[in-house]
């Protein structure tokens, strides 16, 4: 139980330190979202089977995750087709 702990706690930080140190491609940036959430579905799964609950709450988190990534996904092809790339230096909000 403790080293599946200091796994998630591990994939959580690899996960953050990835989303906080890349700012250039869209890309990269979804693909560490989608390893956090990853992550935090890894946890629940721990804690879900340590309390011996349904897993009920892991499929209904699956399927907000799954809508996620097809948001972020939808959000990158309207980005590449207005503005060629995914970097964030190419587009102004302005």
């Amino acid at each position: 139980m403790m080293n599946m702990l200091i796994v998630f706690i591990m994939m959580f930080m690899i996960g953050n330190l990835i989303f906080v140190s890349s700012h250039k491609h869209l890309l990269i940036v979804l693909l560490s979202l989608e390893y956090l959430v990853l992550s935090i579905f890894f946890f629940l799964l721990i804690l879900l089977v340590y309390i011996e609950y349904e897993m009920y709450l892991l499929m209904l988190f699956l399927v907000f995750s799954v809508c996620e990534g097809a948001l972020g996904l939808s959000i990158l092809v309207s980005m590449i087709r207005t503005h060629g790339n995914d970097y964030f230096q190419s587009f102004s909000i302005l």
